[in-house]
């Protein structure tokens, strides 16, 4: 299983564009974290990764997320509100695998890839990434008091 963890750099190079905003998915920016979904060709492991994620709303809402599936270039909202996006410019702006490949990439509120997974992950890995974060921490935060 492949997995890259962009999140957690000491020092961000910004002109590297592993780091800039996801300018397809801009309209998330500084509001949700998106949970982007590439299906592949028998669609078995999306479906396994769709039916983890939704078996606990309550978390995703807690940590604004989106969840979104790109199949055949056309996209479908799963969590949240998503429509109008482009499947070939996503699918582009993340220099995801050839379609009929599974994919799935976390993109923080700050519109830049946290993760990138080859394989389905679980709801505990995805949510102790996402919990690691500085906006994440500050969000508790604000929420106890």
């Amino acid at each position: 299983m492949s997995k890259t963890l962009l999140y957690g750099a000491t020092k961000i190079d910004e002109t590297n564009s592993a780091y800039a905003p996801v300018e397809s998915l801009a309209a998330f920016q500084w509001k949700n974290r998106v949970f982007v979904l590439f299906a592949d060709r028998d669609n078995a492991r999306v479906a396994r990764q769709e039916n983890q994620l939704l078996s606990d709303r309550a978390a995703l809402d807690e940590r604004d997320m989106v969840i979104v599936k790109v199949s055949a270039g056309k996209v479908r909202p799963l969590f949240g509100a998503a429509d109008g996006l482009d499947g070939e410019a996503i699918r582009r702006d993340l220099d995801a695998p050839e379609v009929g490949e599974f994919a799935a990439f976390l993109l923080g509120k700050d519109g830049t890839v946290k993760l990138k997974v080859s394989e389905p992950i679980t709801n505990g890995e995805l949510f102790a990434i996402i919990d690691s974060m500085p906006m994440r921490a500050a969000e508790t935060l604000k929420a106890d008091k």
